[in-house]
């Protein structure tokens, strides 16, 4: 009888656990609970990024202080343009949201190719924040279709860019490409790193500018979930490095 208590609780309590992870798992992939929850205090300054898988914002009613900054998808590779990159920033820009785009950088096209198709599409006016590379593996080619020096080609990149809108291009990348290609690569140029597991720490030491948090954030006025991200200084620092003068030494 003992035995068969034994085995009915250990039972029991597996049973308890796998559904305690079911639990944990539906709640995190539906945005209800994550990994990081930076404050207010130590982040003054908050904001998202967004592409056309956010589908048409309200940008009326998004909630100002969690978004104080947006990023928004313009470009990708060598031709595509974001279907909803217009519509966004013209909203932003109206509803005095401080504004970066960023291109998804394809590691088998051309550099220069690529820095094109941003700069025909993305106004050197309107710009707030820096230009921003997007690097990661997530969505990209094929490993055999791979430009044979990527760091040739996302030097190229960056040489027409900053020529262009006379700013430093923001990295925006996750662990495993800066560890893989980054490290000690780029020096001048900030960094905004993606860690949905906790506070960022590159292995080479440096520091960062901006902090993707979370992909599952929730914010008023927007249907699905969200990139939420932090800025690393105070409100005043961000004012500053909002303010449109040139950035890339002459």
């Amino acid at each position: 009888m003992k035995k068969k208590i034994i085995i009915y609780s250990l039972s029991g309590m597996a049973f308890i656990a796998i559904i305690a992870s079911v639990g944990f798992y539906y709640a995190y992939t539906k945005g209800y609970i994550r990994m990081n929850y930076p404050s207010f205090e130590e982040y003054p300054v908050q904001g998202i990024d967004v592409s056309h898988h956010q589908q048409r914002i309200d940008w009326a009613i998004l909630d100002k202080q969690a978004v104080q900054f947006a990023f928004i998808k313009a470009t990708e590779g060598g031709n595509h343009k974001d279907s909803l990159f217009q519509e966004n920033w013209r909203e932003a820009i109206h509803h005095n949201i401080p504004v970066g785009a960023y291109h998804f950088f394809t590691f088998c096209k051309d550099g220069d190719e690529q820095a094109r198709n941003y700069i025909h599409y993305v106004p050197k006016d309107s710009i707030d924040l820096p230009p921003i590379i997007d690097l990661e593996y997530g969505g990209n080619c094929h490993e055999a279709n791979r430009k044979e020096d990527i760091i040739a080609e996302i030097a190229k990149y960056f040489e027409i860019i900053e020529n262009h809108y006379q700013r430093k291009v923001l990295i925006y990348t996750t662990n495993e490409f800066y560890k893989n290609y980054l490290v000690n690569q780029f020096p001048e140029n900030p960094i905004w790193i993606r860690d949905i597991v906790s506070k960022p720490k590159l292995p080479d030491g440096r520091g960062w500018l901006f902090w993707q948090y979370t992909n599952k954030g929730k914010v008023k006025g927007i249907n699905t979930m969200v990139d939420l991200n932090a800025f690393v200084g105070s409100r005043k620092e961000f004012e500053k490095l909002i303010e449109k003068e040139p950035a890339v030494n002459s």
